[in-house]
């Protein structure tokens, strides 16, 4: 069964065929680890677990790369400003080393909240400063940067189809520009290389070819993803946001340098918006994972109401769609466990379900169809088997679940007496009104032949 992604480069669903046979190395684009990641931000990271987990469940080996943005990138996607993790630590009083451990500790506790699995290589830039320099020598070498008092910059007009990701109007972007370019050549020319300024000791500046500095934003993807999975590889992964800068300026580097667009596919996540806002770490409107937490709401619960949205489509986030997404999740996992050991797979249902998977991960549709089988006459262990199948992509951990134990109160516990004098009794209209009471308590009570069970409401 083919599978067919979106690739925003070319603007359309196609077939995706691996550049390697059951092969597919695969980068996204981490965190700039200045503060603790929102809910928005890990949408983005559950969609690239998403897609992951489909190319797993299609056969395919996937080499999974995603950097950690320890430097470089400015407050200003016009390269102005200060370096996010500068400006973090003097907020914060910790230095900026032990700030980017911080928020990266932080960041990959959440992942593992969210069952979200693992690269395979986790790069910070940091790390890779001799790989960047190296990058940058090389376009210059080809004649695509030049010299300002503050840095090495790209010049986006030497390459003929800069801004194809993004559809950029180069002309009317020049022409409408509402951002001060500075001494910049275009508007669009972005930072390779800044130079530390002369009256300031920066906690994370490097010797270059060009003065003592820091790497700029873009070039740091470029290099790391080049060295992890070579120039030219499967999917490149990211937030809609990225479009059309980050990602626009990282394919441009590589095919000055490389002749490459850097991935044969591009795809993105898009926006979970709070109310008509966009979430935003920078703006300090947002929510993280940690509220969600407090408020009594286990991970699952955000994983299984982000699995309700395609992908490529925004959505907003509240309390009540998420109190929604719990009590559906609850009643599955209430029922696969009910249903006690898995048989045998039922075919149709999983390949209606694979088949939804592999047209550009239509997750809706793909729950929809485990709906309906869930509430259909299908044998209960066929259900399981097929719910458990499909949970590798769900990544919900259905068959880990089981009911809380909770000890019942002891008023509860005199009802429930009470109600079964009355049944003995066959008081049945005695009997109904005790069951109302236990209920509204917040129990269910179950009658099964002479054995009476009483257990918490979920």
């Amino acid at each position: 069964m083919e599978l067919k992604l979106f690739d925003t480069y070319d603007r359309k669903v196609r077939e995706f065929v691996p550049l390697e046979q059951n092969r597919v190395r695969m980068y996204a684009c981490g965190p700039t680890v200045y503060d603790y990641a929102h809910i928005g931000n890990l949408r983005t990271y559950l969609f690239e677990d998403l897609l992951k987990r489909i190319l797993i469940f299609n056969g395919y080996e996937v080499e999974h790369v995603v950097n950690i943005t320890d430097v470089g990138h400015l407050v200003s996607d016009g390269d102005e400003g200060e370096d996010k993790m500068e400006l973090a630590s003097k907020r914060s009083g910790m230095d900026a080393w032990e700030l980017a451990q911080f928020f990266t500790d932080a960041f990959k506790a959440d992942l593992a909240k969210l069952n979200i699995l693992a690269p395979n290589v986790w790069c910070k830039a940091t790390d890779h400063i001799s790989e960047q320099i190296a990058f940058v020598k090389e376009l210059e070498e080809k004649g695509f940067t030049y010299k300002l008092n503050d840095g090495i910059y790209f010049d986006s007009q030497k390459l003929k189809n800069y801004g194809h990701l993004a559809r950029l109007n180069i002309g009317g972007l020049q022409e409408g520009a509402r951002v001060d370019k500075g001494e910049r050549r275009f508007l669009t020319d972005f930072a390779l290389w800044k130079f530390s300024p002369p009256e300031e000791k920066r906690q994370m500046e490097w010797e270059s070819p060009w003065g003592k500095g820091f790497p700029g934003w873009h070039i740091e993807c470029s290099a790391m993803s080049a060295k992890f999975l070579g120039d030219y590889f499967d999917i490149h992964c990211g937030g809609e946001d990225h479009i059309p800068v980050h990602h626009t300026n990282e394919i441009a580097q590589t095919e000055a340098a490389r002749g490459t667009r850097l991935a044969n596919f591009w795809m993105h996540g898009y926006f979970l918006r709070l109310k008509e806002d966009k979430m935003s770490k920078s703006s300090g409107s947002f929510i993280t994972l940690q509220t969600i937490l407090d408020r009594g709401y286990n991970p699952e619960v955000y994983r299984y109401f982000l699995l309700g949205s395609h992908y490529r489509t925004q959505i907003t986030f509240s309390w009540e769609a998420l109190e929604a997404a719990k009590i559906s999740l609850n009643r599955l996992y209430e029922l696969a466990f009910e249903w006690g050991e898995p048989g045998e797979i039922h075919q149709p249902t999983l390949h209606s379900i694979k088949k939804d998977l592999n047209n550009d991960l239509a997750l809706p549709k793909a729950l929809a169809t485990l709906w309906q089988m869930v509430k259909s006459d299908l044998d209960p262990s066929k259900k399981k088997a097929t719910i458990l199948e499909f949970d590798k992509v769900l990544g919900l951990d259905i068959d880990l679940w089981s009911p809380q134990r909770e000890e019942v109160p002891d008023a509860v516990k005199k009802l429930v007496e009470e109600r079964l004098r009355a049944r003995t009794e066959k008081n049945w209209v005695e009997a109904d009104k005790l069951r109302e009471q236990i209920t509204a308590l917040g129990y269910n009570i179950k009658d099964e032949g002479d054995l009476t069970t009483v257990s918490p409401k979920y």
